[in-house]
C-alpha cells in the first residue's frame, strides 16, 4: 500500500486500540520491574501477543521475548528479504515514583521513569497491526519484535544477541522517549547519537609517612592529584577531539587525616566517546597514560577498565528510512535533527554488527513549558505519543521490508556526523 493508504490504514487500526494500548502502558507503569526482573511485564506482553495469534520466545534468563511476524517460505517470493527487527526495552529505573497520576508507581523503589513503559507498548501495539497485516497476506517479509530486558543494567542487548535474538536480521530500528521534543515529532541523526558509557578505576599505591618527610614517601596524594588532572588533559592531545572522548571524575579518595601521607588511594570516573574506532582504543590508551605517570612518582597503579556500551552510530539509510516512515505517516514538519548525547544506550550493541537507527520520539506535552527528564522521578509522558510511535514504528518496518528488496541483507558501516 501507498503512504497514504499506510497512514489512513494505521489511523483506523489506532482507533480501535489505542485507548487498550494506553491502558497497558500505565498498568505496567503501575507494576515496574528492575533490570533482569521483569518477568511480569514480559508475561503480560507474551499474552497479548498469543492472543494475536503470535508465538513469543522467552529469553534464556526468563525475561525479556522475541516473536517473528510472518513467515519466509522456501518458496516464498519474499525469502531473500531480510529480516527487520523493531526493539523495545521493557525495565524500570531503581527510584521511587513521585509523581501524582492514577497510574502512579506501586512498587517502593521502581519507576519507569526512562519511558521504557512507552516504548514496550509502542512495540506491542506495532506488533499488534503487522501481525494483522501479515494474516491478510499484506506484509512483504518478516519482522522480529524483540522486548529487551535489562537495558538499564548494560547486558540486556547483549542477552538477547548470545540468545540468537538477531539471527537474520537485516536490520534493526528502536526509539526512545524525548521529553525535549513534542509529541507528535521525531529525532533523527545520522551517525553518532549517544556516546559510549565506560568505567574506570585507578587504585594507587606507595609508601607512605610524614607530611614532614614527602622525600621519603612517594607523596601518593600529589601523584594520585597528576593522574586525575593528567590523564583527561592527555587525551585531548592523544585522540582527534571529533572523537569527543572525555575522561571524568566522579570520586577519589586516598587518607585520613591531615598530617600523614597515605600508601593507598583511588579514583573512579567515568569515559564517554562518540566514536566506535576510539572507543575500542580507549583501554589500551588509558592504561598506557596511567603507567606513564604512575612511574614518573614512583607509585604503583593499577587501572580498572570496564566496558558498558559503545557508541550507537545510526546507519545512513537507516536513519533515512526512518525519516521517510515518520513523514509518511506524521506529515511535513513532524521530523526533526536531533543533537547528539553523551548518555548510553545498550542499543548501540546491536548495530556493531547489524545496520540500523535509534530515533527520538517526542513525548512532551505541546505548548507545556515544563522542563521534564528522563531519570527523574517526576518524569512522565503525553500518552498521544503511544500511537504516533506506533505509526512511526509500523511504517518504517513496512518501507525497510520494500526499501532492501529482495537481496540478502549486507552490514553497512556507520556514517559519523549529521
Amino acid at each position: 500500500m501507498d503512504g497514504n493508504d499506510l497512514s489512513a490504514d494505521l489511523d483506523a487500526f489506532l482507533s480501535k486500540h489505542e485507548n487498550e494500548l494506553i491502558e497497558f502502558r500505565r498498568d505496567l507503569h503501575m507494576h515496574p520491574e528492575l533490570a533482569n526482573a521483569e518477568h511480569r511485564t514480559t508475561r503480560r506482553v507474551a499474552l497479548r501477543l498469543a492472543a494475536a495469534g503470535l508465538r513469543p520466545v522467552i529469553l534464556p534468563k526468563g525475561t525479556g521475548l522475541t516473536v517473528d511476524i510472518g513467515s519466509l517460505d522456501d518458496d516464498d517470493a519474499n525469502a531473500e528479504r531480510p529480516v527487520v527487527a523493531l526493539r523495545g526495552d521493557i525495565d524500570a529505573l531503581p527510584m521511587d515514583d513521585e509523581k501524582d497520576v492514577p497510574y502512579r508507581s506501586t512498587v517502593p523503589g521502581a519507576c519507569h521513569a526512562c519511558g521504557h513503559d512507552v516504548h514496550t507498548t509502542v512495540l506491542l501495539g506495532t506488533g499488534l497491526y503487522l501481525a494483522a497485516q501479515a494474516a491478510a497476506g499484506l506484509l512483504p517479509g518478516r519482522v522480529r519484535l524483540v522486548f529487551q530486558p535489562a537495558e538499564e543494567s548494560a547486558n540486556g542487548a547483549l542477552d538477547v544477541l548470545a540468545a540468537g535474538g538477531a539471527s537474520s536480521v537485516g536490520r534493526i530500528f528502536a526509539l526512545h522517549c524525548d521529553p525535549r521534543l513534542d509529541a507528535g515529532q521525531l529525532g533523527v541523526r545520522s551517525g553518532a547519537i549517544t556516546a559510549a558509557c565506560d568505567r574506570i578505576e585507578v587504585r594507587v599505591s606507595g609508601p607512605g609517612g610524614h607530611t614532614a618527610r614527602p622525600h621519603l614517601t612517594a607523596d601518593l596524594v600529589f601523584a594520585l592529584g597528576k593522574i586525575i588532572t593528567e590523564l583527561p588533559a592527555a587525551l585531548s592531545r592523544r585522540v582527534d577531539p571529533r572523537s569527543s572522548l572525555s575522561l571524568v571524575w566522579g570520586r577519589v579518595s586516598a587518607g585520613t587525616v591531615s598530617n600523614a601521607i597515605p600508601d593507598s588511594g583511588i579514583a573512579e570516573g567515568t569515559i564517554r566517546c562518540l566514536d566506535d574506532e576510539a572507543w575500542h582504543r580507549a583501554p589500551d590508551l588509558l592504561k598506557d597514560l596511567v603507567d606513564s605517570v604512575a612511574a614518573a612518582y614512583g607509585i604503583e597503579a593499577e587501572l580498572s577498565y570496564q566496558r558498558y556500551v559503545p557508541p550507537t552510530v545510526n546507519d545512513q539509510a537507516s536513519a533515512a528510512m526512518f525519516a521517510a516512515a515518520a513523514l509518511g505517516v506524521l506529515g511535513a514538519g513532524s521530523v526533526v535533527q536531533t543533537p547528539q548525547s553523551l548518555g548510553g544506550e545498550d542499543f548501540a550493541w546491536y548495530l556493531e554488527s547489524i545496520p540500523g537507527a535509534l530515533a527520538r520520539l517526542g513525548v512532551r506535552v505541546p505548548g507545556s513549558t515544563a522542563s521534564l527528564d528522563i531519570h527523574q522521578p517526576t518524569f512522565d509522558v503525553d500518552e498521544r505519543a503511544i500511537g504516533v510511535g506506533v505509526k512511526v514504528m509500523a511504517a518504517t518496518a513496512i518501507n525497510a521490508l520494500w526499501d532492501d528488496g529482495p537481496m540478502v541483507a549486507q552490514p553497512l558501516p556507520g556514517v559519523t556526523g549529521a
